[in-house]
Order: C-alpha cells, then sequence, then structure tokens
C-alpha cells in the first residue's frame, strides 16, 4: 500500500456522501444512492435507489438534523445487510438453509415485511447499545462520583462527558484492531479519497484516488465526536440550570436519588439527546461548506481521530469507490455542489 501523501487543493465541496461496508462501499448523492460490493463469483455488483427529494418542514435547521440521522441509521443497516449478501463468503454458508424461525417469520410476514422488521430491530438494537455504551453508563458512574465525592453538578456532568469521549475512543480503537474491521476502515479509507479527488476536480482514476489523503471533514466518526463533545457541555449546562431553576429538583436528589436519576436520564435522552444531535448534523454542514480557521478548529479532534478509523486501502478497494462514486455523480454537474 503506497503511504498517504498530502491532498491535492480542492477545487468545490460536494455533499455526496459515503458509507464503509463489508467488502464494499456505499454513496450517497444529491439523487441517487449507490451500493458497490466486491463479490468473490461476481466480481463489482452494485444497487442503485433513487432518493426521494425532502421538502417543507423536514427541511428546516435542527429538524433535518434529526431526520437525517435517522433516515442513515435505516438506510446504513439495509446497506450493510446487502453487502453481507454479496461479500466472500465461508465455505458453504451462501448454501446454508435458513433458520425455522427466519421461514415461519418470512411465511407469515412476506418476504418485504420481513426484511423491514430484521432492519427494524437491527436499527433498534443498534440504538439501544449505543445509548446503554456511550450515555447510560457514563450516566451511572457520573453518579457514582457524585456520591462517593459530593461533589457539584458542573463537576458531576464534567466527568460524566469525560468518561463518554474514553469510552468512545476506547470502543473505536478497539474494534480497529479486528481484522474484519480493519479491512472495513481500509474502505472506508478508500471512500474518503475517492471524494476527495473528486473534489480536487482530477479524472476518477486508480491512481489519482491513490494520492489523496484519506481524511475527511465530513466523516460520521468526525460528527460522532462533535456530537460526544457538544453533549458535555449542552448536558452540564442544562443540567445546572434545572437544578438552579426547580428547587424541587435538589430535594428531590435528597430524598429520593432514584427517582431523580431516571428523571434527568429522561431529559438528556428523549430531549437533549436529539438537540445535540440537530447542532452536531447544522455543524457538519458548515465544515462540509466553508474551510477557514475557525472549521479547522471545529473538525481538528475528528480529522485527528480518523487516524483509527480510516486504513489505507488497495486498489481493488479504490475501484470499487470510484464506481460507486460514479454511479450517483448528478446528470447535471455541479448540482451536488454545497
Amino acid at each position: 500500500m503506497s503511504k498517504e501523501s498530502c491532498p491535492v487543493q480542492e477545487k468545490f465541496k460536494t455533499m455526496i456522501g459515503g458509507q464503509a461496508l463489508i467488502e464494499g462501499i456505499m454513496m450517497r448523492g444529491p439523487e441517487k444512492q449507490a451500493i458497490v460490493v466486491r463479490s468473490p463469483k461476481e466480481g463489482l455488483v452494485d444497487k442503485i435507489d433513487t432518493l426521494k427529494k425532502k421538502t417543507g418542514i423536514l427541511t428546516w435547521p435542527l429538524i433535518r438534523g434529526i431526520v437525517n440521522f435517522g433516515g442513515s441509521m435505516v438506510s446504513g443497516v439495509k446497506s450493510l445487510m446487502w453487502s453481507a449478501e454479496h461479500a466472500d463468503m465461508e465455505d458453504g454458508e451462501e448454501n446454508a438453509e435458513p433458520s425455522k424461525l427466519d421461514q415461519w417469520l418470512e411465511k407469515k410476514l412476506g418476504s418485504e415485511k420481513f426484511m423491514s422488521a430484521v432492519v427494524t430491530v437491527a436499527v433498534v438494537l443498534g440504538l439501544g447499545f449505543s445509548l446503554l455504551l456511550f450515555f447510560l453508563l457514563p450516566m451511572l458512574l457520573g453518579n457514582l462520583l457524585q456520591r462517593l465525592t459530593d461533589c457539584g453538578v458542573v463537576l458531576q456532568h464534567l466527568a460524566e462527558g469525560l468518561v463518554r469521549i474514553l469510552i468512545f475512543l476506547g470502543y473505536m480503537i478497539l474494534i480497529s484492531k479486528m481484522k474484519d474491521m480493519r479491512r472495513v476502515f481500509s474502505y472506508h479509507g478508500a471512500e474518503h479519497k475517492t471524494i476527495r479527488c473528486y473534489e480536487a476536480k482530477l479524472p476518477l482514476t486508480v491512481e489519482n484516488v491513490r494520492t489523496m489523503t484519506r481524511k475527511h471533514p465530513r466523516c460520521g466518526t468526525s460528527f460522532l465526536f462533535v456530537v460526544m463533545a457538544l453533549s458535555i457541555f449542552l448536558f452540564t449546562v442544562a443540567s445546572a440550570l434545572l437544578n438552579a431553576w426547580i428547587p424541587g429538583l435538589r430535594e428531590l436528589q435528597e430524598n429520593s436519588r432514584v427517582l431523580y436519576n431516571l428523571l434527568m436520564m429522561g431529559i438528556k435522552l428523549i430531549v437533549m439527546l436529539p438537540l445535540v444531535v440537530s447542532i452536531s448534523y447544522e455543524i457538519n454542514r458548515l465544515v462540509g461548506r466553508h474551510d477557514n480557521r475557525f472549521t479547522r478548529i471545529l473538525t481538528a479532534p475528528g480529522m485527528w481521530f480518523q487516524n483509527f478509523t480510516t486504513n489505507e486501502p488497495d486498489d481493488s478497494m479504490i475501484e470499487v469507490a470510484i464506481r460507486a462514486l460514479e454511479l450517483v455523480l448528478p446528470e447535471q454537474e455541479g448540482t451536488d455542489k454545497w
């Protein structure tokens, strides 16, 4: 693999983005979404979907962040499942019979409803795991710290936020060491390098893409890092203000700590977390449109973190990324510009 080179100066910024899959890449443009997977038997296989244009309230600032985040999760799970079906499998796996439970569910629900149910369950489980690991666990540790040290609300939530970021960093670094995930992260690098090449207005060839940087400011992991960092500030401020404005909260904390913790947990997850995601999305749009000292400061932590979530791809991975990007290019040149 070639060493990463300095990026060529970009000529414009595209709204096209992507996601690394199992032996493949999903690219999402303004009009279409494409999945390209390298199959050992079929070569490059692809799937193209036309996207519905969002209008009205769904495009409003703050609201569009939640809508797009939810849509991205659903399409991401669907793309991942599709790539798993077409990617390299262990001997005999492709001929394996579905379980009796799978057969019964598909018979009762039909193939489309069955697939929709599988995607729904996967999204719910993914959200549940993320909330448990990155939000509920830090909250419990923050509450434990408060009980042991009797620290103030501000210090409690700052400690909680620090624990959240440490867990996130540790989790991502650990999975980056897994053999299968190393290949996924290499496809992640191929996705970034190909978009960089396109933004530099260079011909989409393996040779040109290979010279690009594998880091991109609009990366999804950078977005998650912003969510984690922003949650520290907003959760701390909101908790301090609520305790100051509602005297009964302090009394509730002293008399019924469990009920108080459940109430604060509900406020953070139901009220504050959607706000955090929405603001983080707007920040992601800001750095996607502009390149200046301010946006470079905003993206610096996420760009550094991509040292762990992206790897240098080989040429076969770059070929997949180029094909996926070409499939979502708009018919009218320039309509994908931020």
